[in-house]
């Protein structure tokens, strides 16, 4: 085993911190008649075995398939030396081996059979030689559970050749390739042809995804107004899936741009560059609505934050003023027992029956007792009342 292909593999069980992509749709359509997956199976990030991974291999000529390889090592064999033939491979969660085996035979540069093995890559384009290495982030939306699931595909564009890998069930392949099997004039443009009809078919499903994340805005702005505790996190949720769909939409205009700028260079078709600047405009117009989604999120968070500190300043003045009405009730009761004990306490002085009591043999004693009452009740009265305790 060569020295960069030793590198490789060590590169793929080195430990990986960055974040990987959301579970992949377990209900994708399967690609082509090939399609090792046509039973159901629990869709993991695992490779899945050597025949299974070969989704569907087949030779192109003006584009028409003229042949449906048993295996991998026929088109590598048969391949070459075909002038206006074109192999199109595609690999679902290859294993590594398989993929070491393709870099080998079609001279994949090392660096771009890491970022494949590795797999959670962000979008990004790089050319090695004559062959480009593509990365894309698909993403549908789910409606059952109101998300934003995220796919992966990897593709390697030679002069003769693509393969594509996918850690992920989306994007449908299937739907390329039928698409492109169907209109012979523009899978003859070769490699290229497959490259922009991925691309389309990647930005095509960013429209539903668009059209989802609206609703989703649509109901937290009710919610918000509604005064639902729960919109919050739904909010911070939202602002997450908004925050990776625009990671992938945004690195996939500078892929675009660099398409663009060399289509002089590498004597792109003319046709082939008016559908590419065709997605380049759809591209544009999905990641500016992604950046305003992001805008709209940060401007529904702070309304929310108002409208809850609205909320609280109101019910902290409604607890003021109950406390405020508690404490002149309870001010009330108090001035009013206190007038009521002035002549208890009096009464009960002179209840005591004592015999050494001055007062008891005095003619005016009982009426100085109950004027002596009478004085401390409106006494503590008029106070009481100055005080707008009463």
């Amino acid at each position: 085993m060569s020295d960069w292909r030793v590198r490789a593999v060590r590169a793929s069980k080195r430990p990986f911190s960055r974040t990987a992509p959301r579970p992949a749709d377990r209900t994708a359509a399967p690609e082509h008649s090939m399609d090792p997956r046509s039973e159901q199976h629990p869709a993991t990030d695992e490779p899945v075995s050597l025949e299974r991974s070969v989704v569907d291999a087949a030779v192109y000529r003006d584009g028409h398939r003229i042949e449906t390889p048993a295996g991998l090592s026929e088109i590598y064999r048969d391949l070459p030396g075909k002038p206006g033939t074109m192999a199109w491979i595609g690999l679902y969660r290859p294993a590594e081996a398989q993929l070491v085996e393709a870099a080998e035979k079609f001279d994949l540069h090392e660096l771009a059979l890491e970022d494949a093995i590795v797999a959670h890559q962000r979008p990004k384009l790089e050319r090695y030689g004559d062959t480009l290495f593509v990365v894309l982030r698909a993403a549908r939306y789910l409606d059952d559970v109101e998300e934003v699931d995220f796919g992966e595909i990897h593709l390697f564009v030679g002069p003769d050749f693509v393969l594509t890998v996918r850690h992920s069930q989306s994007p449908d392949i299937s739907a390329v390739r039928s698409r492109l099997e169907t209109d012979p004039e523009l899978l003859a443009l070769g490699p290229e042809a497959v490259l922009y009809a991925v691309l389309d078919a990647v930005v095509d499903g960013y429209a539903p995804v668009i059209a989802g994340l609206q609703h989703d805005i649509d109901e937290i702005e009710t919610e918000v107004f509604g005064g639902d505790p729960q919109v919050s996190r739904r909010i911070y949720e939202l602002s997450r899936e908004v925050i990776e769909f625009q990671r992938a939409t945004g690195p996939l205009l500078e892929i675009l741009r660099a398409l663009e700028g060399g289509f002089q260079k590498y004597g792109t078709d003319e046709e082939l560059q008016r559908y590419l600047r065709d997605v380049a405009d759809h591209a544009t117009y999905a990641a500016e609505r992604v950046d305003g989604f992001r805008q709209m999120l940060q401007n529904i968070l702070t309304v929310n934050a108002t409208l809850v500190s609205q909320r609280q300043n109101e019910e902290m003045k409604q607890l003021a003023e109950a406390g405020h009405a508690q404490n002149d009730e309870i001010k009330k009761i108090s001035s009013w027992a206190a007038i009521l004990f002035a002549p208890t306490l009096i009464g009960t002085v002179y209840g005591m029956n004592f015999e050494e009591m001055p007062e008891l043999h005095w003619a005016f004693g009982y009426p100085f007792a109950i004027g002596l009452m009478g004085v401390v009740c409106v006494s503590l009265y008029l106070i009481f009342k100055r005080r707008n305790w009463l």
